[in-house]
């Protein structure tokens, strides 16, 4: 761990990032809040299938629901290599399945699927919205987000399980996570016809559509100090939070020796193979046009991307105090210890010696403190896009990310400072620490 004296903690940006969360309930919502922001910083957007030129400036790509970002300084050359900050918008959560009207036995359902790997009674109980993207019949889309209760997946009264107390919850993910929303007849085509009233459009407008329930329980500061923050989709738009904050903080930094990037894909949570996955070719892309844009060539772009380094930030696991005997016995990363280094020999994480170097500059740079974590040899490693971009791209990665408990919970928990200490080493990074 660095001894450096970490920054005086700005509320501010976690209060920011409270209401970044609050408004990206879906990772529709989350590119849409991002690329405001990034418009708002001078960014402007370039569509894929028109023709880039080789101007400077910032720039960014959406597709659906992943986001590419980039500035080109003044000074660059066509092989200037680039520095990429690496997230994900997507959350583990319920996914309203394409015949969505169901129910039985008097009560009105909605039928979702399980997306990712949520923790399944992190949902009981809750009151839940709706939120995603719906596509017109014109090609068009439109965002939607019912944001107040209309949602729940009822749990069994105890008096109906006395074995949960012996055997524990046991979900089944198809009969007992299906939330109720009324009731009555189902009539096929309700929910549809309800969110485009809800939405001010016409009665068969909408022909297609990727909804989500989420939890409507906003973001709040926890503890008797408040040094914990407790909300939902953390995993992993605290990333996505602090890379729009350190990309355009970067972008007002003159003499960048980089380009500074940040991608921020989808579909991280069910394996990031999609067109806005990770997995995908959509950074690639974005990283060889801009080469070719500024009058390069494939020589120029294989020099670009050997001295290239992508910081793949993603949530990672603070010690349990509950369950400490999961983790390694001699890393224990905390709340507010400042972001964490993740390594794993096995290429879960992408991170070696190298990397761990780039990371300790970035934030002695920023005076940021870090901490290190490691999988208990005895139970398995979760992975990141960090290993798909270092293998797919041949681009230098490491992994990185905030500590926290509650992962793929509904609602989960950090230190109310790390995404602060997050955003200032990851700026660093990207002025070229």
């Amino acid at each position: 761990m660095s001894t450096s004296a970490h920054l005086r903690f700005d509320r501010g940006h976690t209060d920011d990032l409270m209401n970044f969360l609050a408004s990206a309930p879906s990772p529709y919502h989350a590119v849409a809040v991002a690329a405001e922001r990034l418009e708002k910083a001078g960014f402007r957007q370039v569509r894929e299938t028109a023709v880039w030129d080789g101007t400077t400036g910032g720039r960014y790509v959406i597709r659906g629901g992943a986001l590419i970002a980039w500035f080109v300084p003044a000074d660059a050359v066509a092989h200037t290599p680039f520095r990429i900050v690496g997230a994900h918008t997507d959350s583990p959560n319920l996914r309203v399945k394409p015949m969505p009207d169901a129910g039985s036995h008097g009560w009105r359902q909605i039928a979702v699927e399980i997306y990712g790997g949520p923790l399944l009674n992190s949902w009981l109980d809750r009151d839940l919205g709706i939120s995603g993207r719906l596509s017109l019949r014109d090609g068009s889309h439109r965002l939607v987000n019912i944001d107040r209760p209309l949602l729940r997946v009822p749990q069994l009264a105890i008096h109906l399980d006395r074995s949960v107390h012996t055997d524990g919850l046991k979900l089944d993910k198809q009969r007992h996570m299906q939330p109720i929303w009324g009731l009555g007849q189902v009539h096929e085509g309700d929910l549809i016809r309800f969110l485009e009233e809800e939405s001010g459009l016409g009665d068969g407008e909408v022909t297609g559509w990727d909804l989500m329930a989420h939890a409507i329980e906003p973001p709040a500061y926890l503890g008797r100090d408040e040094e914990l923050l407790a909300g939902p989709r953390m995993d992993n738009l605290i990333s996505v939070h602090a890379g729009v904050a350190a990309l355009t903080a970067a972008a007002a930094t003159p003499g960048l020796p980089y380009i500074p990037v940040l991608a921020a894909f989808d579909h991280e949570e069910n394996g990031s193979q999609a067109d806005t996955g990770a997995d995908g070719p959509l950074l690639g892309s974005v990283l060889e046009r801009s080469v070719f844009a500024r009058g390069g060539a494939y020589e120029d772009k294989a020099r670009a991307f050997a001295a290239t380094v992508c910081l793949s930030s993603d949530v990672g696991h603070a010690v349990h105090p509950n369950y400490a005997e999961r983790h390694d016995p001699t890393h224990h990363p905390l709340p507010n210890g400042g972001p964490i280094l993740k390594v794993n020999v096995n290429q879960r994480y992408a991170t070696d010696g190298s990397g761990r170097a780039v990371f300790a500059a970035a934030c002695e740079k920023a005076g940021v403190p870090w901490q290190t974590f490691v999988s208990n040899n005895a139970m398995p490693c979760g992975t990141t896009i960090g290993p798909i971009t270092a293998a797919r791209h041949g681009i230098q990665t490491v992994d990185i990310g905030v500590a926290c408990l509650s992962m793929h919970s509904a609602r989960e928990l950090c230190g109310s400072q790390d995404p602060y200490l997050l955003a200032s080493a990851l700026t660093a990074f990207l002025e070229g620490a």
